[in-house]
């Protein structure tokens, strides 16, 4: 398991990386998501286990990428894949590791709803709002692929048919917003719950290709680089694009490897916490102002 991550000195001759990340407001991700990255960060898993696992799993992922030009389509075992992703999470993550995938769904449903309510569209998708392990298992990792497709092609379709394009409404509307830590149910925290996030997702990349259609595969994969897309679209909204800065996912018109797909998974929700987080201070700002132009009531009124 993870070291403490706090630390109660700080040396300057040996300051701890970590610790100064935990510190830096520069990006404004959730504290919880930021403290459970961290500790995933300075865990054995990710500092050994990792480096050991990886000429391992991209061997396997060239075997699935050769299999997946001989045989496009089969097998094609949503179901399976979603047991074995629920089955290895439940029994090797770390809680850290699991808070963070739960987050994930829920964030992005959230900005989706976000950019609706702002956009005056329907542009309809699935929510996603798992709060356990087992929530997982009803399709929720290809359906949040599902998701972010439909959304932008609904979105667009409505624009295109109304002959506008997206632009700062009158009053934003921050209401599908959470602000406060994310309530999740309990996670599993046993003696073999010891790898972190970073391990789980690279290690899970060849078999989310084994277990998909090459199709169903290779879109999840590009969708990682639509983070961009839906930051331009928040940009629009609110009229400010100084979140774009921290997009690290860029737009699909040019693809990237298959073989990153790993990395530009962690990027991908490190994007999604830093847009949502933004949007978080965004929703904070905009109280603090309505409450300080709120006519004040005397008490003999």
């Amino acid at each position: 398991m993870a070291e403490p991550l706090h630390v109660k000195t700080h040396d300057p001759k040996d300051p701890d990386p970590w610790h100064a990340l935990l510190l830096d407001q520069s990006i404004p991700i959730a504290q919880e998501a930021k403290t459970a990255l961290l500790r995933g960060n300075q865990s054995r898993s990710r500092r050994y286990l990792l480096p050991i696992v990886r000429p391992v799993i991209f061997v396997f992922f060239l075997l699935v990428l050769f299999f997946r030009m001989i045989s496009p389509r089969w097998p094609h075992w949503p179901k399976t894949l979603h047991n074995v992703i629920y089955w290895g999470l439940r029994t090797f993550a770390t809680p850290d590791a699991n808070r963070l995938i739960l987050r994930h769904f829920i964030i992005g449903t959230e900005i989706m709803q976000f950019i609706r309510d702002n956009a005056g569209v329907a542009a309809p998708t699935i929510p996603l709002r798992p709060t356990t392990l087992e929530d997982l298992r009803d399709n929720t990792f290809l359906q949040h692929d599902l998701n972010i497709y439909n959304f932008i092609i609904g979105l667009n379709s409505e624009l295109n048919a109304a002959g506008r394009e997206l632009s700062p409404p009158d009053q934003i509307d921050f209401s599908a917003i959470s602000d406060g830590p994310i309530e999740l149910g309990p996670l599993p925290n046993g003696r073999l719950n010891a790898v972190d996030v970073q391990t789980a997702i690279e290690a899970y990349t060849p078999v989310y290709g084994f277990f998909l259609s090459r199709r169903d595969f290779e879109r999840a994969a590009n969708s990682l680089q639509l983070d961009e897309t839906i930051a331009i679209y928040v940009a629009q909204l609110l009229g400010d694009d100084h979140h774009l800065t921290f997009v690290n996912n860029h737009h699909p018109m040019v693809p990237l490897s298959l073989f990153e797909t790993g990395f530009r998974l962690m990027m991908h929700g490190y994007d999604a916490e830093a847009l949502h987080g933004y949007l978080r201070q965004k929703k904070r700002l905009a109280g603090q102002q309505k409450g300080a132009t709120a006519p004040k009531i005397s008490a003999g009124n």
